[in-house]
């Protein structure tokens, strides 16, 4: 099952020899060494104007601004007619606000000859994450489907959208940490590894770039903690030329099985493979993580 890591929650590393890499401990969080890029403060709420964004297969969507009073975050208005034959359901693909790959909250379905209101909801924890403040570019995909028989019905080429946001407004990204990999257009950095922000278990915080041409999905392999073998959750998709910030998850029953109160060491493989043709593109040698408090 290497490559059927499904993410059930809504919400790269190659050396010719091992790396050993130091994190320093601050209370719960493990983290590496400060410095790099600031983010923005001081969020900034944006609009849109009204637009069609997609006319096929008898089903035209338009967007009708940005909403900020949801809980779950700002919101993509829009108003989906199904003019066909059958009952649709349409949700959004490779997602991303600023360059940073952000999950969206979406999934509408539209019977035949209908209409409805929705809003695609990019989650606030993620841009908070990515610290981005002012949201300047959107970029997805809609898909189409078939509500009864999930039959395929249509995927869009990429939709772009530009907000209200200053033309001047350039979104920085907080690259601090220690840097794991760095090669063949692909960076990796360890950002840190924190017991307090999760609620699985434990979570070492990533920030990857993908400067490479292929849209590419990361995971792990021959993961351990202190010795002990573990099967943390991870699977990160970042289209070319995006970033993410994403993590691995150790889960509480792997730390509590293996009697592991503190992780002080952690050793891990990542396997990197293109998204659409699962093809390998880098298998990387062990990678070896200390953690001093």
């Amino acid at each position: 099952m290497k490559k059927l890591l499904s993410l059930a929650l809504i919400l790269v590393l190659t050396f010719s020899f091992a790396s050993c890499v130091d994190v320093s401990e601050t209370g719960t969080d493990k983290n590496p060494s400060t410095g790099g890029n600031t983010t923005p403060s001081d969020k900034t709420e944006v609009t849109l104007s009204e637009k069609v964004i997609f006319n096929q297969n008898d089903v035209e969507i338009t967007v009708t601004g940005m909403d900020y009073s949801g809980f779950f975050g700002p919101s993509v208005k829009v108003l989906i007619e199904n003019n066909s034959q059958k009952n649709l359901t349409v949700q959004t693909r490779d997602s991303s606000v600023n360059g940073a790959m952000i999950e969206t909250i979406f999934s509408e379905d539209i019977a035949a000859g209908k209409k409805a209101n929705s809003s695609i909801v990019f989650a606030e924890n993620e841009l908070k994450t990515a610290g981005i403040q002012t949201i300047k570019n959107i970029e997805f995909k809609i898909y189409l489907f078939d509500t009864e028989s999930y039959d395929d019905v249509a995927t869009s080429e990429t939709i772009t959208l530009t907000t209200s946001a200053d033309v001047s407004f350039d979104q920085i990204f907080d690259k601090s940490g220690e840097t794991l990999y760095d090669e063949d257009g692909i960076k990796v950095i360890a950002k840190k590894l924190s017991s307090r922000d999760s609620f699985w278990g434990s979570e070492l915080y990533l920030y990857i770039e993908n400067n490479t041409e292929e849209n590419i999905t990361i995971q792990t392999k021959d993961v351990s903690i202190n010795g002990f073998m573990v099967d943390p959750v991870f699977s990160c998709e970042i289209l070319s030329g995006k970033v993410a910030f994403s993590s691995v998850t150790f889960l509480e029953s792997d730390l509590t099985d293996n009697g592991i109160e503190d992780i002080t060491e952690l050793e891990l493989k990542l396997n990197i493979f293109n998204k659409e043709t699962w093809d390998d593109i880098k298998d990387t040698d062990i990678i070896k993580i200390s953690f001093n408090g």
